[in-house]
């Protein structure tokens, strides 16, 4: 099974560059390249989805356990798989969630990306650090970004001097810049003549990254692990918004969901009239609803169907930028602030920072939609934005500190708040989900 991680010595490196650049370059030649990302980023893998044509996933391990990860990692494979690091190699909470622990828990070889730009003697001291700083691990080799072409044999001799591997460079080109906004990289319809970014991207790897190498050191053993087995009882349809406004959904969690017996039913809050008909169940997800306020505002046929659908009952989850919606009012970028479907009687406001930023866990105060009271499970959360009705149906407490905060708003057929879930976590919350939209079914 051929799995490399392409991780990095910290944010900004050029790690997501350069594992665009290898995918685009396998896929080129005739390869069922797979992707992956470390953590619970949805916009790479987006990308990768919906740009470069990879199929494309998340492995996270602060959500789920060593087998699930394994069991991740082997259902998504392709012919190779590339899996994008996050952060620094070793960063993580609490040494929890970081490309290291993933890599080792995989078993996948790993290439460490250093941007060289202004560095010579320190890119031997940046390199014995990673190689040295937690060991066993399984660092084979270095691609050196922004490294000029005179520097090449002065990288090769330090690689051979640490024994590892110099496996390329990349170019220092302002072409190769992709752009950002406030959640990360854009999303992939908004990046102007990406295609032809992008076999630029694969045209540079094929000159200075040594492809045939890093496909030779992508050979491990499969990983070994137990089938996880789910009740497949759930005949049921689950209306799941999906469109440029809400666009980020795990697709680890659609997996489940239909693996559980559900049917997904796709449609659009910007552009249908109303909800999907004989649906038993609704998943409003993240996404940008403050980039298209005007057109979510404008479709008031729609913001009513979701407002009566849940007034009647119908069982919801709605994360995030799905959460914003369900608002009287939610901001935009602009400042404007507009309609949204009026199920919860607040307002979102943009703010100046990510506001509660990370990894947390939540226990419910009540029995709920998804669990029992007392029960907890992982989660996180990725906004600049605010509600004045966050919710206080659950205690959030993040990893290693002792303050508490209340949030989401939870019963029996509603589920909404800014926090994310990860149904691999804790199977059971897809579970019960489905169960709630069952009994909608059968008694309304």
């Amino acid at each position: 099974m051929k799995r490399i991680m392409i991780a990095g010595t910290g944010s900004g490196c050029g790690k997501t560059t350069i594992s665009c650049a290898v995918l685009q370059v396998l896929i080129d030649r005739g390869l069922r390249a797979a992707s992956f990302k470390c953590g619970p980023d949805y916009i790479d893998p987006m990308f990768h989805r919906r740009i470069i044509g990879a199929d494309s996933f998340n492995l996270d391990s602060y959500f789920c356990d060593e087998n699930t990860l394994k069991l991740l990692l082997d259902k998504g494979s392709g012919d190779i798989s590339v899996i994008e690091g996050v952060m620094g190699f070793y960063d993580g909470l609490n040494g929890k969630g970081s490309s290291y622990e993933v890599s080792q828990i995989t078993d996948t070889p790993v290439i460490v990306v250093i941007n060289a730009r202004g560095m010579s003697e320190s890119l031997g001291a940046v390199m014995k650090g990673f190689l040295s700083f937690i060991t066993p691990n399984n660092i084979k080799g270095f691609i050196f970004n922004r490294l000029a072409e005179s520097r090449v044999g002065f990288a090769e001799k330090l690689c051979e001097e640490l024994g590892t591997e110099y496996l390329g460079r990349f170019p220092d080109d302002k072409d190769f810049f992709i752009e950002s906004r406030h959640l990360g990289l854009v999303t992939a319809g908004e990046i102007r003549d990406l295609k032809k970014k992008l076999s630029h991207l694969a045209d540079a790897a094929e000159k200075n990254i040594r492809i045939d190498r890093i496909i030779e050191l992508a050979d491990s053993p499969a990983p070994i692990y137990s089938e996880l087995q789910f009740d497949m009882k759930h005949n049921v349809r689950i209306g799941l918004s999906a469109d440029e406004a809400f666009c980020f959904f795990y697709p680890e969690n659609e997996d489940i969901i239909r693996r559980m017996g559900a049917e997904i039913i796709p449609f659009s809050p910007l552009r249908d009239e109303s909800l999907p008909e004989n649906i038993s169940g609704l998943i409003l997800c993240g996404g940008y609803p403050e980039l298209y306020g005007e057109t979510l505002s404008g479709n008031a046929s729609m913001r009513n169907s979701i407002k009566n659908a849940i007034d009647s009952g119908l069982p919801c989850i709605a994360e995030c930028g799905g959460f914003m919606y369900l608002h009287e009012e939610f901001q935009g970028m602009d400042g404007t602030f507009f309609k949204g479907a009026g199920v919860i009687g607040g307002r979102v406001n943009r703010t100046s920072k990510l506001v509660n930023f990370g990894y947390s866990e939540l226990k419910a105060k009540n029995d709920n939609l998804l669990c029992k009271k007392g029960e907890s499970f992982p989660v996180h959360e990725f906004h600049y934005f605010d509600s004045t009705d966050c919710g206080c149906d659950f205690i959030s407490r993040k990893n290693g500190k002792a303050a508490l905060r209340e949030c989401v708003h939870g019963n029996s057929r509603l589920w909404a708040g800014f926090p994310h879930l990860y149904f691999y976590s804790k199977p059971q919350l897809a579970e019960n989900f489905l169960a709630a939209c069952e009994r909608f079914l059968k008694n309304g």
